[in-house]
């Protein structure tokens, strides 16, 4: 198995995923998409390309219509389309179901850059 410095980002999104308690302790949407807001900026601040670059926009396309929430909200909106009360206080199901949710669509959104880029390479 690769060690988390010498994998993609969508590699290292998707172990994150299946695992999401090993990055940040007691898993938690809120805990995650902290965890996620600070390794983008991270990457930001030390020249690296955003990881998160383009989400909230690919999110609000997905979903086809916005709101005053960042890309956490979006997520949530696909994920829990009953609502919710406290982005820090989900039942227990539903942040399984928001965490899960998340990580499918991290996935789906690289995959698409990913297939972006490669086909905008030079051949």
């Amino acid at each position: 198995m690769k060690q988390p410095s010498e994998m993609s980002e969508r590699e290292f999104f998707a172990f994150m995923g299946r695992r999401p308690g090993l990055v940040v302790g007691k898993p938690s949407f809120d805990k995650v998409t902290v965890f996620l807001a600070g390794y983008a900026t991270h990457a930001d601040r030390h020249g690296g390309p955003d990881p998160l670059g383009g989400f909230h926009e690919w999110l609000v396309a997905r979903r086809g219509r916005n709101c005053n929430h960042g890309w956490p909200g979006q997520v949530l909106h696909i994920a829990l389309p009953h609502g919710w009360e406290n982005i820090q206080d989900l039942p227990p199901e539903d942040e399984l179901r928001a965490i899960e949710v998340l990580f499918e669509l991290l996935d789906a959104f690289l995959a698409e850059r990913e297939a972006t880029a490669n086909a905008q390479a030079p051949a």
